[in-house]
């Protein structure tokens, strides 16, 4: 029988290095490291790129915009993929990253570098979707797992060098090259993946009747607008004081409601079995790790005294852990996907009670350090899962969709239970432990929701 082109081989080859994905692994692989230490890394030198171009006052619109564009980029994409492949948003995505990049590294001023932002978010959230489709269309179902373990750990090496590069970098040949650097080595990481792409033949595949969310793409690109405008809303309010930070979070959550059910299958709000448990799990897992995460390193160094330097390596500790558990799923013999899953956010849950036990004098620190390595585990073991699960489910003509609905809810929960999250802390600033307690329970609840709905995300 011959195989179609677009459909992954039928037996699968030896490993993710074998001639026949050695390219494709290396390219992705690649990829991804570079959108990982793209975000590590401008963190890092975003301050003195706003103080050069005397624009401190759209420092929060320069974070915000690419969160925003992302959102459309991955609803686009997935639209794309679905109707015509994933070569053509891949490319494209890959070719605005790029073009964002320079962009903002030649930016007169600031607005000039939060447009090319903007760009580069559109460009990241294109290629990110279709990355998905590529791994759905090109490599065996046996090798996926394996593939998504090596996607989570390519963040780990950008996490521990991006910050130090990126200082070094500002402080010696300037902040521009920053940027400039990250856009000339996504080149040859694209051309790498460019054979895999050339050998993808959507019409090859079967794709069948196309799913609902597809049936209306312009609509779909409207909700995606908005809710990029929601979300680029919370993060602004994050960054104003008194009655207009509530007046603009406000309106940003109601926009978020109203889109977000609109670009997620049907029942991901209440974790119906299936694939609307695999979509919300990711938003849940999200939430719950990065809303305890953002508030960890004030929480280390306001109540136990740590240096900025060692809450950052219990951050980096999390990164490497987090490796591990993508590691124990990508196993051959690793557990079923909804063990997998169950201990993932199982872990998540525990490690976020645990580091919040740093709050408690006589709880010595490292039982929170501790915690904290265990979160990370518990991310490992489910994110790739997820994505695992997310294509077994899903049929070749909403694979693009059901890949962006995973990213985007990934992006829409973390971004509410930070918003959330925020204004709370901000309310209990004056009462010292008491607001890290809060912002704490806060993520062991999603942890909690995401716990219960560990068992219906299977096939």
């Amino acid at each position: 029988m011959t195989e179609l082109a677009g459909a992954p081989p039928s037996t699968p080859p030896r490993g993710l290095l074998a001639p026949t994905l050695r390219t494709l692994t290396i390219g992705s692989v690649a990829l991804v490291s570079l959108a990982a230490f793209e975000a590590m890394a401008v963190a890092t030198a975003m301050p003195t790129a706003a103080a050069a171009l005397d624009g401190i006052s759209g420092y929060a619109l320069a974070f915000g915009l690419p969160l925003a564009t992302s959102v459309v980029g991955m609803v686009l994409s997935g639209v794309w993929s679905d109707a015509h492949g994933p070569a053509a948003p891949m490319r494209v995505g890959v070719a605005a990253f790029v073009i964002g990049l320079l962009l903002a590294s030649t930016a007169p001023t600031m607005a000039a570098l939060a447009a090319g932002r903007a760009v580069q978010g559109l460009g990241s959230g294109l290629f990110s979707v279709a990355l998905y489709v590529v791994v759905a269309r090109a490599v065996h179902p046996a090798l996926r797992p394996r593939i998504f373990a090596a996607f989570a750990a390519a963040w780990v090496l950008p996490a521990v060098v991006g910050p130090p590069v990126a200082g070094l970098l500002v402080e010696t040949i300037g902040w521009r090259w920053v940027f400039a650097l990250a856009a000339v080595l996504a080149v040859p990481a694209a051309t790498m993946v460019e054979p895999a792409l050339r050998r993808l033949r959507a019409d090859a595949v079967d794709d069948g009747p196309a799913p609902d969310r597809t049936s209306r793409p312009a609509r779909r690109v409207l909700w995606a607008l908005l809710a990029a405008v929601g979300a680029a809303g919370l993060h602004q309010a994050g960054q104003l004081d008194g009655a207009l930070a509530g007046v603009v979070g406000a309106v940003a959550l109601v926009a978020v409601a109203l889109a977000g059910p609109r670009l997620l299958p049907a029942g991901a709000l209440l974790a119906r079995r299936g694939l609307p448990a695999v979509i919300a799990l990711r938003g849940l897992c999200a939430a719950a790790f990065f809303g305890a995460e953002a508030f960890l390193p004030l929480l280390l160094a306001q109540q136990r005294g740590l240096s900025p330097t060692l809450a950052g390596l219990v951050l980096t500790g999390a990164a490497l852990s987090w490796t591990a558990g993508s590691w124990l799923q990508g196993r051959d013999r690793a557990p079923s996907r909804t063990t997998m899953l169950r201990g993932g956010t199982a872990a998540i849950a525990v490690g976020v009670l645990l580091t919040g036990s740093a709050l408690v004098p006589v709880v010595p620190l490292a039982v929170a350090v501790l915690g904290w390595l265990v979160a990370g585990l518990g991310m490992g073991m489910a994110y790739p899962t997820l994505s695992v699960l997310l294509l077994e489910l899903s049929a070749p003509a909403e694979q693009g969709t059901n890949s962006a609905s995973l990213q985007i809810a990934d992006a829409l929960f973390s971004a509410v239970v930070l918003a959330v999250s925020g204004a709370v802390f901000a309310a209990l600033i004056g009462s010292g432990a008491v607001a890290f307690a809060a912002t704490t329970a806060i993520a062991a609840v999603v942890a909690g929701l995401a716990v219960l709905a560990a068992g219906r995300a299977r096939a």
